[in-house]
């Protein structure tokens, strides 16, 4: 179950995006949910309530880690119908595991800038640009790591760089390339909404930085581990409301 906190996220997300929304209506309507809940008090009251013990850690923590790319990737609410609500704490100094790899994603997705500000660009395969190599990501049966499927070489066009800053929202279709990375001197918190619905079975990642393993381990953090990254999220956020 969980706590009040969860339970209003819970009621949100299923009131504003259970069933069948064509894409654009769900993009759309991920980034208001994320743009209420992403509130700096809102959000802290969600995340002291969680780093209490509230509801099932240990089911949290199987589905937290630290990405890939370089960021601390923490489950707050798990919808039950696909709708995956997270934290990301970017930390400074690994923008360059961020900008290494253009990808885009299973589900349309969602953003808020809670704390700190981060760096996107936008891309487009195909036509003259950089040459990349493309892989197809899946996730692993039992364990879920990323498995890299080498599927050739691609260009890849620049068409847009933005900068978010605290109070910001974005939302993405599934398809859009794209490439993030943190653009502040401290830490910065995003609220990260992955929707259910309409989720591709892969997803694309392009690369210049060379060949990829075929397979990276996703690691879980345990219980403890995930209620201290939590702890440590409650006094970022301290730290921005006052």
């Amino acid at each position: 179950m969980g706590g009040r906190q969860v339970l209003a996220a819970r009621r949100l997300l299923a009131e504003t995006l259970d069933g069948e929304l064509p894409e654009p209506q769900r993009v759309w309507a991920a980034r208001a949910v994320v743009a209420e809940l992403g509130s700096p008090y809102r959000l802290l009251e969600l995340i002291a309530e969680l780093a209490s013990g509230e509801g099932d850690p240990a089911d949290r923590a199987r589905l937290s880690y630290r990405h890939v790319l370089g960021f601390d990737k923490l489950l707050l609410v798990d919808a039950g119908t696909g709708h995956m609500l997270r934290a990301h704490v970017w930390h400074p100094g690994t923008g360059s595991a961020g900008k290494e790899d253009v990808h885009n994603h299973r589900c349309a997705l969602a953003s808020c800038i809670v704390r700190g500000r981060l760096a996107m660009e936008l891309y487009e395969a195909g036509g003259e640009g950089i040459a990349a190599d493309r892989y197809e990501e899946t996730l692993s049966d039992g364990a879920a790591d990323w498995r890299l499927a080498p599927a050739g070489r691609q260009p890849l066009r620049l068409t847009q760089v933005g900068r978010y800053t605290a109070g910001s929202t974005y939302a993405l279709p599934a398809h859009t390339l794209h490439r993030a990375w943190c653009d502040s001197d401290g830490p910065t918190v995003t609220l990260f909404l992955e929707t259910g619905a309409g989720r591709r079975r892969h997803t694309d990642v392009f690369t210049v930085a060379g060949p990829r393993p075929g397979a990276v381990a996703k690691v879980p953090l345990d219980v403890r581990g995930y209620l201290a990254a939590l702890d440590e999220l409650a006094e970022l956020l301290r730290s921005s409301c006052t």
